[in-house]
């Protein structure tokens, strides 16, 4: 399955205009309820800059990727702290190559883990489609990525310096788990994001 060029850029338009939808009518809710406990879905939106696989032969010229993500809340709520921890948030995400390498756009679940108050690590797993190749020519700027769509596995650390703001560095890796015949040799980005919960 092959994706257009666009589909990043148009999938990160997509997500960031939701973004904002969503949490317009969400603020509109709140003032127009007569309950302060009216719940919403729409959890924390993230949007940063990311390395293009530093170590592979699409970031070996310093090649950058705008990332956006949304998490949306968790779908139940546990009655104490330790299994909340084990109830993951849903999320959609793109990441736009600068450079017309791959895009891509994700989807899946994170797990977030409070180390103290301010600092927390996470981890997710999805699925994503891109739009690089399924194999390459050795002389190519553009790496093979295997078919699409591929798994998507990131951990991040970050911190948070307020109520609503917070700070992350990320590692995402994509590939295709040996399910494809097509050569693959996955891509690894490496970026840091500022998130604003809702």
């Amino acid at each position: 399955m092959r994706t257009s060029p666009a589909l990043g850029l148009s999938l990160l338009v997509l997500f960031m205009g939701s973004a904002g939808a969503l949490g317009s009518d969400f603020r509109r809710q709140a003032d127009t309820s007569q309950t302060s406990s009216q719940a919403s879905i729409l959890s924390e939106f993230r949007f940063g800059l990311s390395a293009q696989d530093p170590w592979g032969r699409e970031g070996r010229d310093g090649s950058a990727n705008l990332t956006g993500e949304i998490l949306f809340d968790k779908p139940f709520t546990a009655s104490d702290l330790f299994t909340s921890y084990f109830i993951p948030r849903p999320h959609l995400g793109g990441s736009l190559n600068f450079d017309d390498r791959t895009s891509f756009a994700y989807a899946g679940l994170s797990w977030t883990i409070d180390v103290t108050p301010s600092i927390f690590v996470e981890g997710s797993f999805g699925g994503a489609i891109h739009n690089g190749k399924d194999s390459s020519h050795p002389l190519s700027d553009r790496q093979a990525v295997g078919c699409s769509p591929l798994f998507r596995e990131s951990g991040s650390v970050g911190v948070r310096l307020s109520a609503n703001w917070s700070v992350l560095a990320t590692i995402e890796h994509l590939s295709d788990g040996g399910t494809c015949s097509d050569e693959n040799r996955g891509l690894t980005n490496v970026g840091a994001r500022v998130g604003y919960s809702f």
